[in-house]
């Protein structure tokens, strides 16, 4: 895969110091970094601080002599497949929205045709100026785009909107935004993840070991690739991935639900979900309490929510998931045409190094024409690169 080449610009403010944390998330993902710091940006950190991270020279005054011979704003300009403006003070803001470029960062960034992002930071007051959010609005219907500051405690001591969005949100966006396949874009994909719960009585109940990982790095892919994506979630503790609909769950009646509103406004469903098999007959209201050296619980078979999906689905791509202890194949096979799948992910849960809490798998892709595609163990992130790979070249027309 190319690698992508980021120029962050980074103003003055008492944020500085975060930017380099995005740079720094930035390199761990093999990102080449350039930064180009205003004159008061610099007199907040070192510009040596940001040569180390970035590995490469700190660009300060339009007027330096060059390394090389290159006009530098021109050069930064054309290798840049994406600025970064972090933190964006007012006056950056002001200077691009009203076509002034008086300084490095300012000609820099009117010189690219790479995607501009601002990620603002700012004292809530100057940020909610009309002046500001005008010249915000400006940028906007431009074409620039805005990671929005958080609200929280300032550094003055305010208390309100400005904050620097989260470094880790910050890197992440810049990450999805440079993610080189864009073949999903109008497309909608709905994605289950995660466990389910049956519920015993108020504070007891049944699950399954599900990380959620694989149906939340299948709903990452779907989103960096264009579609937009709706996550139907049961108990994890993963973060909810930005820029996804996310629908939190605790039962099978639950996503059940929550599938059948969205399912026939969507092109591809993928059910990652481990969901509950059983739920007990009944469902004490009241804790239960010990009474003797047994308790015998009835339990009676839940719904089969993808049968279910196969059984209604029209235009819609349906894949599953089969996770196995025995009989791998077989067993995916019969669930591939029992339940009217296009697709079918066959893992072998007996194996210690992939599954269930790990964040590798490994497993067999299965069609419903019969094709079979055996992946060796690699990321779950990756599986679900090749898995809409195969949906996407087979299903051009989706």
């Amino acid at each position: 895969m190319e690698r992508k080449t980021v120029v962050i610009g980074v103003t003055g403010g008492v944020a500085v110091y975060k930017a380099l944390d995005v740079i720094s998330r930035l390199r761990k993902k093999n990102i080449d970094v350039h930064v180009i710091m205003t004159e008061s940006a610099g007199e907040f950190v070192n510009p040596l601080s940001f040569q180390s991270l970035s590995q490469n020279m700190v660009v300060t005054n339009m007027f330096d002599e060059p390394k090389h011979w290159e006009i530098q704003h021109i050069s930064l300009a054309k290798k840049a497949d994406l600025m970064l403006i972090v933190p964006a003070t007012a006056n950056i803001i002001g200077k691009v929205a009203n076509g002034i470029a008086d300084d490095m960062l300012s000609t820099t960034i009117m010189a690219t045709h790479a995607p501009v992002v601002f990620a603002p930071a700012m004292n809530t007051n100057m940020y909610l100026n009309p002046i500001v959010q005008n010249n915000i609005q400006k940028l906007k219907d431009y074409g620039y785009k805005f990671i929005e500051p958080e609200s929280g405690r300032l550094a003055c001591g305010d208390v309100g909107a400005g904050k620097l969005a989260d470094t880790e949100l910050i890197a992440d966006k810049v990450i999805s935004m440079l993610y080189p396949i864009k073949d999903m874009s109008g497309k909608k994909v709905l994605v289950t993840a995660g466990p389910t719960w049956s519920l015993i009585d108020p504070v007891r109940f049944i699950t399954n070991r599900s990380s959620g990982k694989m149906g939340y790095a299948i709903a990452e892919e779907a989103r960096d690739r264009g579609a937009e994506v709706t996550l139907v979630s049961g108990p994890t503790s993963l973060k909810a991935p930005f820029g996804i609909n996310t629908i939190n769950i605790t039962t099978n009646e639950e996503m059940l639900n929550e599938v059948l509103e969205h399912f026939n406004s969507q092109d591809i469903v993928i059910k990652a979900a481990a969901v509950a098999d059983y739920k007990p007959v009944e469902y004490s209201q009241n804790k239960i309490k010990k009474a003797s050296n047994e308790l015998v619980l009835n339990f009676a078979k839940d719904t089969d929510i993808l049968k279910k999906l196969g059984e209604i689905k029209q235009n819609q791509v349906l894949v599953g998931f089969a996770a196995e202890s025995n009989d791998l194949i077989s067993n995916a096979e019969s669930k591939l045409k029992k339940k009217n799948l296009d697709y079918i992910v066959a893992n072998d849960i007996t194996s210690s190094d992939t599954g269930f809490q790990s964040s590798e798998n490994r497993v067999i892709i299965l069609t419903r024409d019969g094709e079979k595609l055996s992946l060796e163990k690699m990321s779950k992130r990756e599986v679900a690169q090749k898995l809409f790979d195969i949906i996407n070249d087979k299903h051009k027309e989706v």
